[in-house]
């Protein structure tokens, strides 16, 4: 009898969900203590919370690694196509044999009981970083940080605190400084923590946790500095300043995500290698991502095809302004929302830079927005909208008025794990 693919067991995996979505970390003690708590077998562990820039900077600690020569895990979330994308091992993504055989594993030892399936694929993740050598682990929390399924590492090698701004209040508090203090439950005793650029209420308790964990804080705009100048990346800290190529990832947000990459790999003492491989190898995929085959490119023409995952208001921001940083053409923005974000807050700053705006519903999602309801909310901001059944479609009719067209689906990772998928 043959192996279950993998999605069969991820499936499984769902319905041992418990019924009521209650942020704790009691389920994920009980499975790591039932598989021989592996997290205590991890090499050195960097653990990255945060709102905005998580993905993106851990892209470029591990581009600014390997350019040393090491092998680096990587733990990652949302998947975008495959789910094989959330675990890296030394360096490659997660063989289909190998992430069969960890599940099975995780759900047998399990044994049925109530588990979410962020928490026993997060299991799964560590479980199989933990059996393969490398030289260090990059965590990235899925929501929060202090009762996140990954914050089961006592002590980590570096904590890592990018901009914190209101998202998921339904869970982890209304306030900006509720939200700052579930991110900052990963900082440790002891334990270095970089900090990104933040709003002063977020900083002040990021801060006095710190101080009460004996935690010390390499803080953005304190122990170190970063900004553009004349198309180069100036990094300034205590140990001197470094005149850097550009990151090839677009916009200025990715600056400051550059910014918390090099102080990380400084603090590790990694190199000047390091920090060139940081900047120009780093890639993140649905991240102002150009698209250049598969049949959208195909129906495109002679248009550009851009991809964006972000949805909260800041992403909407720093996409507006990666789109400045690009030559002058007509944009038009293909959109598909979750109906848990802030939708106004998020296509009110794009609203400038559309020509038009085409509304989809995301395919196969329980929870997208109607495609109408989200043309009626870029409606509101001030932008020319319709409707469309499908990307696809929409993206035909574009070019058949622009054929020049500068073309931008975004508005949920989802949308954009569906595209990668169906236009790879």
């Amino acid at each position: 009898m043959s192996s279950p693919h993998s999605d069969v067991i991820l499936d499984r995996l769902m319905s041992l969900h418990p019924k009521v979505m209650d942020l704790v970390l009691d389920r994920v003690w009980r499975l790591l203590d039932a598989l021989g708590n592996p997290q205590n077998d991890l090499p050195p562990v960097i653990h990255i919370a945060g709102t905005n820039g998580k993905g993106s900077t851990q892209a470029m600690i591990r581009a600014g690694l390997e350019a040393t020569g090491a092998k680096v895990h990587a733990y990652t979330s949302p998947h975008l196509a495959r789910f094989h994308e959330r675990i890296r091992l030394a360096g490659d993504l997660i063989s289909e044999p190998a992430l069969r055989d960890i599940l099975q594993e995780c759900e047998d030892a399990n044994a049925g009981l109530p588990i979410t399936y962020f928490e026993i694929t997060t299991v799964a993740g560590i479980l199989a970083m933990a059996r393969t050598p490398a030289d260090y682990t990059l965590l990235e929390v899925g929501l929060g940080g202090r009762l996140d399924a990954t914050n089961v590492v006592e002590k980590p090698a570096l904590t890592v605190i990018t901009p914190v701004s209101i998202d998921h209040t339904q869970y982890l508090g209304t306030t900006l400084a509720e939200i700052a203090g579930e991110k900052a439950g990963i900082i440790k005793r002891g334990v270095p923590c970089i900090v990104g650029r933040q709003e002063d209420e977020g900083l002040d308790v990021i801060e006095a946790r710190a101080a009460r964990l004996g935690a010390p804080i390499l803080a953005y705009g304190q122990h170190w500095h970063v900004w553009e100048e004349r198309g180069r990346l100036i990094y300034q800290d205590e140990l001197g300043l470094r005149d850097l190529p550009l990151p090839t990832l677009i916009g200025k947000h990715q600056i400051d995500n550059a910014g918390m990459a090099l102080a990380a790999l400084r603090h590790l003492d990694a190199g000047d290698a390091a920090l060139e491989g940081a900047l120009l190898n780093a890639t993140w995929p649905a991240r102002m991502q150009r698209l250049r085959t598969g049949p959208l490119i195909e129906a495109a023409g002679n248009g550009e095809l851009w991809l964006d995952g972000g949805h909260n208001p800041a992403a909407g921001h720093a996409l507006s302004e990666a789109l400045t940083r690009l030559p002058n053409r007509p944009t038009h923005l293909i959109c598909g929302m979750l109906n848990t974000k802030d939708i106004a807050g998020y296509l009110r700053p794009l609203a400038p830079h559309a020509r038009s705006f085409t509304a989809v519903s995301i395919p196969g999602e329980a929870n997208t927005l109607p495609a109408e309801t989200t043309a009626d909310m870029a409606k509101s901001v001030g932008m020319q909208t319709t409707i469309a059944p499908d990307v696809l479609t929409a993206v035909q009719e574009i070019v058949k008025t622009d054929p020049e067209a500068r073309i931008l689906i975004c508005g949920s990772l989802y949308l954009a794990g569906n595209i990668l998928r169906e236009n790879g």
